[in-house]
């Protein structure tokens, strides 16, 4: 299945109907009245969040949504029946824009909520709404409203506590492989992963977090070179940052600050998010050395030096994030902070 984040669509709610023009004939009665009724209303478009959902892939498929219209009325003051509403499903994380007015018309987060985009038409008023004292035999109807009608943009942002940032090769993939049930392309050849990846890391007494891979971030990232904004909007809900630079990097220092400017050009509000400093690749150096001095990163809660192949210090780091996780997660609900974050 292919992963498609972005999709633009034109919706259109359905056309009310128009009330009915009727004039009442019952036996013994020829001249009962006007009792033509009212048009029904036209059907709504709305949009959804679904849990089972992880892609917007339907959507490029159907580019065009409609909702029923509605039922014209009839006579004995029947009123048409209204067009169904059109309900469309998408993952949770979706925001909805109006591609016009760039308008963020709502984000898909809770399934049990809609969020309406397209109001369906109002119906026509029946020749019977029109009678009055002195106006008995009224021949006028309304025609039903016509529904609204925009083309939207559909945009996913994938919703996770920790974002994996990093160069290519950094070992984004792996480090989720090993602490998570995901499995991601690994390879030795930069741009192994093209499509985030989420996984699910669970800890003892029932804790658990969720673990998004992003493809790798080069420089010039925030203008959309490489993959560039393509992916770098799928860190953008997560509750902290975890930069991965390797050991063994001739400039370890550059590549660490090089990637918090491309975060800090994307958002600054991201920039200013909760992160943590993790050296990978330790396996990759003599036992007796001693990584992680030569890094300058004063703004990072912590700091871990690991192995995902060894998993040396994987414990460790799983066990920090969760920490710093949940201590994100009580601020949220405005709750007291009783957990503490610990330094590798």
């Amino acid at each position: 299945m292919s992963f498609i984040d972005l999709a633009v669509v034109r919706v259109a709610a359905g056309v009310g109907g128009s009330g009915a023009c009727s004039f009442a004939r019952f036996k013994f009665k020829p001249k009962g009245g006007p009792d033509g009724g009212d048009g029904g209303r036209g059907g709504s478009v709305y949009v959804q969040a679904d849990p089972n959902l992880a892609t917007l892939l339907d959507y490029t498929y159907r580019p065009e949504w409609q909702a029923e219209r509605g039922q014209h009325g009839k006579g004995k003051k029947m009123t048409g029946a209204s067009g169904a509403d059109l309900v469309m499903p998408v993952p949770v994380g979706t925001v909805i824009r109006n591609t016009v007015t760039r308008e963020i018309l709502g984000e898909a987060l809770d399934p049990s909520m809609r969020i309406l985009v397209a109001k369906g038409g109002r119906g026509g008023r029946g020749n019977a709404r029109f009678a009055t004292s002195t106006h008995q035999a009224p021949r006028e109807w309304e025609p039903g409203g016509e529904g609204e009608s925009l083309e939207i943009e559909l945009e996913l942002k994938l919703i996770a506590d920790v974002g994996l940032v990093g160069e290519p090769n950094a070992g984004k993939s792996t480090l989720l492989s090993v602490i998570s049930a995901a499995r991601p392309k690994i390879a030795d050849y930069p741009f192994t992963t093209l499509t985030p990846n989420l996984g699910v890391v669970g800890l003892s007494n029932s804790r658990s977090f969720v673990v998004a891979d992003i493809p790798g971030i080069i420089e010039g990232a925030h203008e959309g070179k490489g993959l560039g904004l393509t992916f770098l909007r799928h860190v953008e809900r997560t509750r902290i940052l975890a930069f991965l630079v390797p050991l063994g990097e001739e400039e370890p220092q550059l590549v660490y600050d090089r990637l918090r400017q491309e975060i800090r050009q994307h958002s600054e509000a991201l920039f200013s998010r909760p992160h943590i400093l993790v050296l990978t690749k330790r396996d990759l150096l003599p036992p007796e050395a001693a990584p992680g001095q030569e890094i300058d990163a004063p703004e990072a809660v912590a700091v871990h030096v690991i192995s995902s192949v060894t998993r040396v210090g994987v414990d460790k780091l799983v066990e920090g994030c969760w920490a710093l996780v949940n201590r994100v997660r009580v601020e949220e609900s405005d709750g007291p902070v009783d957990t503490d974050v610990d330094d590798d």
